[in-house]
C-alpha cells in the first residue's frame, strides 16, 4: 500500500507539471457555443475521473459518457445523479438501460435538466431591479441503441432533443452522439471512440414581450452558435491487481469545437468491488489546477446491486462543485447470488 501511495502521488504530480509545458492551442474558440450545460459531466464516478471515463467497463452512466459501453449490460439499470454548480445552480440526470432480448443489443433513455431558479432582472438604467424574476432552465432528453457487432467490438448512437429557456428567450436543438468500444483480453485494456453532440446552429428566439429594444432599434437578430461538439479518444486498462484490490488507470484526449484541446487521466482503487476511490485531473485546462476525487460504495436492495457514488470537482473561482450520484440494478432470477 505505501508503494502503490507513492505511484499516486508521483502520477497526480507529473500531471502538474506536463500542464504547464503543453501549449494552450484552440483557447481562442472559448465561449463560442451554445447550450453549454451539455459538456457538463453528469456521471458522479466520471467526475471522480476529471471525466477519464470514456473507455470504462459499461455502467448506469454509460449512456453519458460511452454508450457502446452499456452492451457489457446484462440487466436493466438505472441512474440518477445531481450536480451542484454553485451560484443556485443545480443539474440533474437520470437514465434508464435495457437490454434486449437477443443479449447484443441496449436501449437507453436519458433526461438532462439544468435550473438555475429565480433571478431578479437587472439592467443597465435599473441596476437594482426592474421587479421582473427570470430563469434560466435547459433540457436535453435522449434515446440511445447501442449493439455488440463482434465479441471485442460495440457502437452506439444516442439521439437527442434540447431546449433551452432564458428568460423570455428560448432555443431548440437536435444533436446526436456516436460511440465505439474496443475490447482485449490483456489487463481488461479497452480502447474507446466517441463524437459528442454532433449537431447545427441555433439561436434564441424572443417570446416578443421583453425589454431588449429600449435605446435600440426594434428586431434584434441573434447571433447563431454551434452546439458544443467534442472528439474524443481513451485507453483504460487493469495495471495491478492482487486479492481483493485492483487499480483501474485511464487516460483520455479531448477536443472541443469551442476551446482549447486537453487531456485527462484518471486512476480508481476497487477494494471487493464494495469500496471504490477515485482521483483524476485534466491537463490544458486553464484554471483548474487541483485534482478531482470521488468515493464509492456498493450496497444491495434485496437481491439487487445499488451504488451511491460522491465526487467533487474543485474550481479556482466558484469553490468545489459537488456531484451525488445513484446507480440501481435489477438482476434477473438466474443472476442473483
Amino acid at each position: 500500500m505505501k508503494k502503490l501511495a507513492l505511484y499516486l502521488f508521483a502520477l497526480l504530480c507529473s500531471f502538474s507539471a506536463t500542464a504547464q509545458i503543453l501549449p494552450n492551442y484552440g483557447g481562442e474558440r472559448a465561449g463560442l457555443s451554445a447550450l453549454s450545460f451539455l459538456k457538463n459531466d453528469m456521471s458522479t464516478r466520471s467526475l471522480g475521473l476529471a471525466g477519464t471515463s470514456l473507455a470504462l467497463e459499461g455502467d448506469a452512466y454509460s449512456v453519458m459518457n460511452n454508450p457502446a459501453a452499456l452492451t457489457e449490460l446484462k440487466s436493466t439499470t438505472y441512474a440518477l445523479s445531481h450536480l451542484f454548480l454553485g451560484g443556485g445552480v443545480n443539474q440533474s440526470f437520470a437514465a434508464a438501460n435495457f437490454p434486449m432480448k437477443d443479449r447484443t443489443s441496449t436501449l437507453s433513455f436519458s433526461i438532462n435538466a439544468l435550473n438555475s431558479g429565480d433571478m431578479e432582472e437587472r439592467t443597465e438604467f435599473q441596476p437594482m431591479g426592474t421587479g421582473r424574476q427570470v430563469s434560466v432552465a435547459n433540457i436535453a432528453v435522449g434515446a440511445t441503441y447501442a449493439r455488440q457487432l463482434s465479441a471485442l467490438f460495440s457502437a452506439a448512437v444516442s439521439v437527442k432533443y434540447i431546449y433551452e429557456g432564458v428568460a423570455g428567450f428560448h432555443n431548440s436543438n437536435a444533436t446526436v452522439d456516436l460511440a465505439f468500444l474496443y475490447r482485449t483480453d490483456f489487463r481488461d485494456l479497452k480502447f474507446a471512440a466517441m463524437v459528442q453532440n454532433f449537431g447545427g446552429n441555433s439561436s434564441l428566439g424572443s417570446d416578443g414581450d421583453i425589454p431588449t429594444t429600449f435605446n435600440r432599434s426594434t428586431g434584434i437578430g441573434l447571433e447563431a452558435n454551434v452546439v458544443p461538439t467534442i472528439f474524443k479518444l481513451g485507453i483504460s486498462m487493469v495495471p495491478w491487481k492482487k486479492g481483493d484490490h485492483s487499480l483501474l488507470t485511464a487516460l483520455q484526449l479531448n477536443h472541443p469545437n469551442d476551446n482549447a484541446e486537453n487531456y485527462s487521466a484518471g486512476i480508481e482503487y476497487h477494494w471487493k468491488e464494495i469500496f471504490y476511490a477515485r482521483a483524476g485531473y485534466r491537463i490544458s485546462v486553464r484554471h483548474r489546477h487541483i485534482p478531482t476525487f470521488g468515493i464509492g460504495v456498493r450496497s444491495r436492495l434485496g437481491q439487487h446491486p445499488f451504488y451511491i457514488d460522491y465526487a467533487a470537482n474543485p474550481t479556482n473561482f466558484i469553490g468545489i462543485q459537488h456531484s451525488i450520484g445513484l446507480r440501481f440494478q435489477i438482476l434477473k432470477i438466474a443472476d442473483r447470488s
